[in-house]
């Protein structure tokens, strides 16, 4: 016996149809995930950035070839505070970034000498330095500026050699390392030892 079917078989024009609304859902869920994903990507390089550690300037604490998170965000919400590790242009070689610690804040008078640094007549305890620096001097830090130095004292471009850093260079602070993985860690910031007056160490 001959079996009718009463359903009408969909014509040529809406299957054309149907096709063409499925490929334009598609490409508006494309067009919004690139779109979230751009938006994303700008939020996130707003208040971070990643940067590389080139050189051996901030030994121990840092090493070479190690990817470091940066807080853009920090000093529009916090202040300045001596030991912070901070990324900024270099005043020296346009379009190159530096990593160092901030010694001396605008006012401050640091002087190194007898391989011993001090800010404002007071030593610092620096047990993250590589060794202490064979090199002498006396700077007063002017405001809107900042003095920073590499923890590997002797071997660092930083301003013992060209001067305070114009705070307006700063791009963030130093927040975090997070390559490679099994050398992750929080870095610490801040909290400088005042260890004694100069004269009462002589």
């Amino acid at each position: 016996m001959t079996e009718y079917s009463n359903d009408p078989q969909p014509l040529p024009e809406a299957e054309a149809g149907q096709r063409q609304d499925n490929w334009g859902s598609l490409l508006r869920d494309v067009l919004e995930t690139l779109f979230l994903s751009v938006v994303l990507f700008l939020a996130i390089n707003a208040v971070s950035a990643r940067v590389r550690v080139d050189g051996y300037s901030m030994r121990p604490t840092l090493d070479d070839g190690q990817f470091v998170l940066v807080n853009r965000l920090a000093y529009r919400l916090g202040d300045y505070a001596r030991g912070d590790i901070i990324v900024f242009s270099s005043p020296v070689i346009e379009g190159e970034d530096l990593i160092k610690r901030i010694i001396g804040l605008p006012g401050d008078h640091v002087v190194v000498e007898n391989g011993r640094l001090s800010v404002n007549g007071m030593a610092l305890e620096e047990e993250y330095i590589a060794a202490p620096p064979s090199y002498v001097g006396a700077w007063d830090v002017p405001e809107g500026y900042l003095f920073v130095l590499g923890d590997n004292r002797n071997d660092s471009s930083d301003s013992h050699a060209w001067g305070p850093l114009e705070i307006e260079r700063v791009i963030g602070r130093a927040v975090l390392i997070y390559w490679p993985f099994p050398e992750m860690e929080v870095l610490e910031h801040g909290g400088l030892v005042l260890a004694q007056s100069v004269e009462a160490s002589q």
